[in-house]
C-alpha cells in the first residue's frame, strides 16, 4: 500500500491518497485538493471522509463530479456537508454512502474500517486501512482534536479517550494535521488530555 499527502488549505488539513492493488482512495479532500488529486490518481475508486469539516470535505462535489466515484461519510456528520458553521459558501457535497459507526466496508475488494471516536464532531471517526490508522481531527502527533466547537461534546471526547487508551495494537497514525504518530506514542498521553478536558 502507497500513501500520498498534501496539506491543504490555510489549516494545512493532510489530504491523503491512498493506493492498493492498482485502486486509488482519496481521503479528506479539503480546500483546493481537486488539482493535486486529479494528477496523482489513476484508477480512484472512492472518497472517505474522516469527519464532516469544511476544511476536510471542501473539494467532495468537485471529485465525486470529476472521478466519478462515490462518497462515504460518517452518517452523524452529514449534516456539515450541507453548511458550514464557518465558511458561508462551503461547496455542498451528497454522500453516497452514510457510515454507520465502527462500519466496516469492502470497498472494491479494499478492506476500510471506520472506528467512531465522536467528540471533536458527532460522527468523528478514524478510518483503518491495513497497518493505517487515518484519524482526522481526532488524535494528533502529542494533541487532539478541538472540543470548544460548534456540535463538540467534551464528554464523548473522554468517553472515545478512554476507548482509545485500551487498544491492544499499535499502528502508524496519520492524522488531518501535521506530522505522523502510533497509536502506542499517543496512547501514553491519553490521562494528560483527559485532565484538560
Amino acid at each position: 500500500m502507497q500513501i500520498k499527502v498534501q496539506p491543504m488549505g490555510m489549516y494545512q488539513t493532510n489530504c491523503y491518497i491512498i493506493t492498493k492493488n492498482g485502486k486509488d482512495i482519496i481521503i479528506d479532500p479539503g480546500v483546493g485538493a481537486t488539482k493535486w488529486v486529479q494528477e496523482n490518481v489513476k484508477n480512484p475508486v472512492a472518497i472517505l471522509n474522516t469527519h464532516g469539516h469544511f476544511d476536510h470535505v471542501w473539494s467532495n462535489d468537485e471529485l465525486q463530479k470529476s472521478l466519478h466515484v462515490k462518497l462515504y461519510t460518517p452518517e452523524a456528520d452529514k449534516e456539515f456537508l450541507k453548511a458550514s458553521s464557518w465558511v458561508e459558501d462551503l461547496p455542498i457535497s451528497i454522500p453516497d454512502y452514510l457510515v454507520k459507526p465502527n462500519e466496516e466496508l469492502d470497498i472494491e475488494g479494499i478492506k476500510v474500517k471506520f472506528h467512531h471516536f465522536p467528540g471533536h464532531t458527532p460522527g468523528c471517526s478514524v478510518i483503518e486501512i491495513d497497518d493505517a490508522w487515518f484519524s482526522g481531527d481526532f488524535i494528533f502527533h502529542r494533541s487532539i482534536g478541538r472540543t470548544d466547537l460548534p456540535y463538540s461534546d467534551p464528554k464523548q471526547m473522554k468517553d472515545s479517550l478512554l476507548r482509545f487508551k485500551e487498544i491492544p495494537y499499535d499502528k502508524t497514525v496519520y492524522p488531518g494535521h501535521g506530522n505522523t504518530t502510533t497509536i502506542k506514542q499517543e496512547q501514553r498521553y491519553v490521562d494528560f488530555w483527559l485532565e484538560q478536558l
